[in-house]
């Protein structure tokens, strides 16, 4: 069985085996013929154990056939083929920036019917727009992506990766804020902290690149060259901002002048029903969405922005963001061959250098 990728520049070379492999025949059958001497008794000889010299006498005949097949099989020019594969991906750095203070508390309906706190919901379905779920979300398989998430205060929770088995973790390690004060909605904050990190991602890729560069130099068989198409924040909230240091509108201007959309998802509240409180609504009030200024993020960086009460809502924006920011793969393939009858060569004549050797010191014969 050949090696992976061995082929044959001259195969009809090979037919040459055939009167090599047949040459230690033809010798015997010659040394059968030759005339022999005659002796009053053959009894000594017989009983006389062989010598060295005499052991060895069919081994420069089996190493010159033995070099002459190496040769024949070095005519036939073996050649390594290299199929060498090169993944261009043209993907979408995304990062998610996600809203964890106390209002994303509140209740929000799953996509079974279900209920679940706002915050539970947002990061099922951020799950599903990373990984798709086979159906409506086809996943982000060749897309960065990072998570930014704030309360008061903004954190790089995941940074940008294109390992997404690790996303359900970073995901659900996020909590709803606990103590008071660290509650809060600082919205321009978390802004400029995701698009400072999506400015800075090609730098990071390299280096990352770099450090993680598989072994094999040259000869790798397989690489990958990954290209940033495009830049984008998904942010989900459901107040307004009323801490930080950065108006939103200064975040969203940041973010344009480097090249990044913002898609600004709002989590509204769902109809108020006849058995709820007048104190749920109040709560409600207070904490309300303010959509118009999400509005202004997306109109000011080319994105969107969209209201959504439930999870089957939220699961249909995404498919809108989607459809707008797609990656592209391209598999570049080429084959390169490399010479491997110089291994060949080199063998045969060592092998024809040893039966000179032998030829000429062990079985030498007096004149």
């Amino acid at each position: 069985m050949l090696p992976d990728g061995l082929v044959w520049d001259a195969p009809g070379m090979l037919l040459l085996a055939i009167p090599v492999a047949l040459l230690p025949l033809l010798r015997w059958q010659l040394a059968q013929r030759r005339p022999g001497r005659r002796f009053s008794s053959s009894t000594l000889a017989l009983a006389a154990a062989p010598s060295l010299r005499r052991r060895l006498l069919w081994l420069p005949s089996a190493l010159l056939s033995a070099a002459l097949l190496l040769l024949v099989v070095a005519l036939a020019r073996p050649q390594q083929g290299l199929e060498r594969v090169v993944d261009v991906n043209r993907g979408v750095a995304i990062e998610l920036v996600v809203d964890r203070s106390g209002s994303m508390g509140e209740l929000m309906t799953r996509a079974d019917g279900s209920q679940a706190s706002r915050l539970q919901v947002v990061k099922e379905m951020a799950g599903l727009f990373v990984s798709g779920d086979g159906q409506a979300l086809a996943g982000r398989s060749n897309d960065l992506v990072g998570l930014v998430t704030f309360a008061r205060y903004p954190d790089t929770v995941m940074p940008l990766t294109l390992s997404h088995d690790s996303v359900a973790g970073f995901l659900d390690s996020v909590r709803l804020v606990t103590q008071r004060q660290e509650d809060g909605t600082a919205l321009g904050d978390a802004l400029a902290l995701a698009a400072a990190r999506l400015r800075r991602a090609e730098e990071e890729l390299s280096q990352r690149a770099a450090t993680d560069r598989p072994a094999g130099g040259a000869d790798a068989v397989r690489g990958t060259a990954y290209e940033i198409k495009s830049k984008v924040i998904v942010v989900l909230t459901d107040g307004r901002n009323n801490v930080g240091s950065r108006a939103p509108l200064q975040a969203a201007q940041l973010a344009a002048e480097w090249g990044i959309k913002i898609y600004a998802i709002g989590i509204g509240n769902a109809a108020a029903g006849e058995g709820d409180s007048l104190f749920r609504a109040l709560t409600q009030r207070a904490a309300s969405l303010d959509m118009p200024t999400l509005e202004a993020l997306a109109e000011a960086t080319g994105g969107l922005a969209r209201e959504v009460t439930d999870a089957n809502a939220l699961r249909e924006v995404y498919r809108e963001i989607d459809r707008l920011e797609k990656s592209e793969v391209q598999a570049v393939r080429y084959l390169s061959r490399r010479e491997r009858f110089v291994p060949l060569v080199i063998a045969a004549l060592a092998l024809l250098v040893v039966a000179a050797l032998i030829e000429g010191a062990v079985l030498r014969r007096s004149p």
